[in-house]
Order: C-alpha cells, then sequence, then structure tokens
C-alpha cells in the first residue's frame, strides 16, 4: 500500500494546483531569484499563508530585513503580522550576520521554543556567505568552516568547503522535520539555479522565480524545477505581484 503524501499548502492557490495539493510534508525548498522577482513575497506569504490559513506556526528568519522592514513590507499587502505574532502563530528573526551568534544554535533553540510547521530562511545566499567567511570574526563566531575542516582537515577549494557547509545546514533542517523555504539569489542569465550552485542539487524542491522588463512592458514566471516526492508542473506559471502578494495568472487571464 502507497502511502498518503501529507502536503503543506501554499497558500496561493494555482500554485498548490501546479504542486498537486502542495509541497510534500517536510521538504527543504529553494526559492531563486534575481532582483524584482518577489521571491521574499512568496515566502512571507508561505509564512503569514500557514498562520492565518491554516492555523500551522511559521518562523520567519531574515537576514537582510529586520522586524520594522518586514512589517512595512506586509503592509503593503494587508498582512497582520502583529496580531499572528500576538495569537502566538508567527515568529519573526532578523539574524545580524555580523554580530557573531551561531545560526545554527539560534534556529535550534528557536524551533524547540516555538515548534513551527513551517520555517522561512531569507537568504540562504547571505547566510553562507557569512559563514564562508566568519572565521575572520570573533571566537564567538559561528564558523562553520571548522565545521567543515573537522569533517575533513584536508585543504580543499573555496567551492567545496561551500558544499560542505551546505549538507550540514540542510541536514540539520530536515532533522526539525518542517517544510521550509530557502531563498537564494539568481543572477540573470545564470546556468545554475543557485547563487552557489550547489544548493539546487541538496534541496528537495526548486521554485525559480523570473521577471522580464522591456520598456514600459514587464512579466514574471515561475518554473517548479524539481520536486521530491510528487509530481508537479512542468511548464512555465505566469504570476503577478498583487496588493494581496503573489497571484498567479490563469491561462486566459495573459494579455498580449
Amino acid at each position: 500500500m502507497v502511502e498518503e503524501i501529507i502536503r503543506t499548502k501554499t497558500g496561493i492557490q494555482d500554485l498548490d494546483k501546479a504542486l498537486n495539493g502542495g509541497i510534500p510534508q517536510g521538504n527543504v525548498v529553494l526559492v531563486s531569484g534575481g532582483a524584482g522577482t518577489g521571491k521574499s513575497t512568496l515566502c512571507l506569504q508561505f509564512a503569514v499563508n500557514g498562520a492565518s490559513l491554516f492555523g500551522e506556526k511559521s518562523l520567519y528568519l531574515s537576514t537582510e530585513q529586520n522586524k520594522k522592514e518586514l512589517f512595512k513590507q506586509a503592509d503593503g499587502f494587508g498582512w497582520n503580522l502583529a496580531d499572528l505574532e500576538s495569537k502566538q502563530l508567527l515568529k519573526l528573526v532578523y539574524f545580524d550576520i555580523t554580530a557573531g551568534d551561531s545560526f545554527l544554535e539560534k534556529i535550534h533553540s528557536l524551533v524547540q521554543e516555538f515548534q513551527p510547521k513551517r520555517i522561512v530562511i531569507d537568504s540562504l545566499t547571505t547566510l553562507t556567505d557569512s559563514m564562508l567567511v566568519s572565521d575572520v570574526l570573533d571566537e564567538k563566531s559561528f564558523s562553520m568552516v571548522k565545521v567543515a575542516e573537522t569533517v575533513s582537515p584536508i585543504p580543499r577549494s573555496e567551492k567545496a568547503i561551500s558544499k560542505t557547509l551546505l549538507y550540514y545546514l540542510f541536514k540539520e533542517i530536515k532533522q526539525y522535520d518542517v517544510t521550509a523555504l530557502l531563498t537564494t539569489e539568481l543572477p540573470e542569465e545564470q546556468k545554475q539555479l543557485s547563487a552557489d550552485g550547489i544548493s539546487e542539487f541538496i534541496a528537495d524542491g526548486v521554485l525559480t522565480m523570473h521577471y522580464l522588463g522591456i520598456g514600459a512592458t514587464e512579466s514574471r514566471s515561475l518554473q517548479i524545477r524539481k520536486m521530491r516526492y510528487s509530481g508537479h508542473e512542468m511548464g512555465v506559471l505566469p504570476y503577478d505581484i498583487s496588493d494581496a502578494g503573489v497571484k498567479m495568472i490563469a491561462e486566459e487571464e495573459i494579455k498580449f
């Protein structure tokens, strides 16, 4: 007997449809995109929808926007973050990568305390960059480079070290049995699917978001490049960023 897949809905109707009902519970999914694609908006929407629509606790960890900036972003979409926080359904945490704190210790403590069903990390790019240079910070730093050297003390290239760090980070997140979204920068015309060129092979799923602007015309599209344990739409999915967040565009709504 085939075990039924439990799914975590994004709350974005047509995206969930393209995912055959949602993201398989427990998957760690990479959300890749360049500037202006709305990857942070989609991830915040995932957390907000989890809390407001499905009553699932969501932990949102940002390395780039502090709480004041997140509240300002959410206000533009009509999302009441303060209300969700007061109901203990959402926790927003700004992680200052320059402070020398241990990210892994921080996330472990937060997960044990808050017990979320969803986690967002925005952004993986900033976090892994800080991991690679953390050995130049003070002795309280979370030196993931030291973790890599402990695993294998043989001198290696930066890419090899990055791969070890990312495997370790993804493994740590997977142990919490949550559905997680991690954003990563995706420069234009880049063939790889993440800033590091490694994460896409480790992640359970990859969503790529693209923006095309020519003159006064602009278009955005999303593609589900990978999703373990589930079938999914293979084509390009047009979307827009409305006053209510990311909204998929049905084929009959596309204007030529």
